[in-house]
């Protein structure tokens, strides 16, 4: 890292822009992964992270994945780790080639963290967004060869004072989601769940609820997808982002919802009440 008398490179010593991206890009393009460049031919099968939900209620946002990593058609991991958080006041979560998302992620959080230390503030949420375009739009390459990242962001506005979150797709595209939405493999059956379960200024216990049984109903019909297990005692990853910050929901708390969200399935399933 440095030269033959001690020195930091140039790179290191020169003012430049607030954007661990640029200053990386600068000092040295091929630690980025856009930087690499990759033989021809199809990419080997790879670990696959699969379904992410996310939701507004009143104060904030909620967002959860499951813990399920599929290899074509074995599971790869039981206990993988989807939703994180990108800094204090927001969360991101990963659906796609799981190696790369996870190096995604540790990006964006340098990129937030580097942002913050320049300038001595708090990149915007729509700032936050946008960077975050702009990292999945530089990974069109890989995409394109089949190892597709496609994360869902979330977090609290300061400014609005609201929770709001955002969809990405392979080029860079970010489109802003309102109520609820969901990524991944099991993301067609988990929106149907949040579009019967959601509703207008919900408060925080039952807007993890919600996700959880999201998740647990994205699970009964795509085996990519794995749902709360009881035995080996493996929940969701459910974070809850307000005024106050990013927040895990703990485990003793997901095992009492996955509870409820079981005895309210068992009462559909024997006629005793909607869901």
């Amino acid at each position: 890292m440095t030269d033959s008398h001690g020195r930091l490179p140039r790179s290191f010593t020169t003012p430049g822009t607030s954007s661990f991206l640029d200053f990386l890009a600068h000092h040295d393009p091929s630690l980025l992964p856009t930087g690499r460049t990759l033989p021809a031919g199809d990419a080997p099968a790879s670990t696959h992270a699969t379904t992410i939900v996310a939701l507004t209620f009143d104060g904030g946002i909620v967002m959860a994945g499951d813990r399920r990593a599929t290899a074509g058609s074995m599971i790869a991991s039981r206990h993988i780790e989807k939703v994180f958080p990108a800094d204090e006041y927001s969360a991101i979560g990963i659906a796609g080639t799981a190696g790369l998302a996870l190096e995604l992620v540790r990006l964006f959080q340098l990129e937030l963290e580097h942002y913050e230390k320049i300038e001595g503030t708090l990149l915007s949420l729509d700032g936050k967004a946008n960077r975050l375009a702009t990292m999945v739009r530089g990974s069109l390459g890989l995409a394109m060869q089949g190892l597709a990242v496609v994360p869902l962001f979330g977090g609290y506005d300061l400014q609005r004072g609201t929770g709001r979150m955002f969809s990405f797709d392979v080029t860079g595209g970010r489109y802003e989601e309102l109520e609820h939405h969901a990524v991944g493999s099991g993301s067609v059956f988990a929106r149907g769940s949040l579009k019967k379960l959601w509703w207008p200024g919900m408060p925080a216990s039952d807007a993890v609820r919600t996700a959880v049984h999201a998740l647990v109903d994205a699970a009964d019909d795509d085996s990519a997808t794995g749902g709360p297990d009881t035995v080996r005692r493996i929940w969701p990853v459910v974070a809850v982002v307000t005024a106050e910050g990013y927040r895990r929901v703990a485990d003793d708390t997901l095992a009492e919802v996955a509870a409820q969200v079981d005895g309210m399935r068992r009462a559909t399933e024997s006629g005793g009440g909607a869901r």
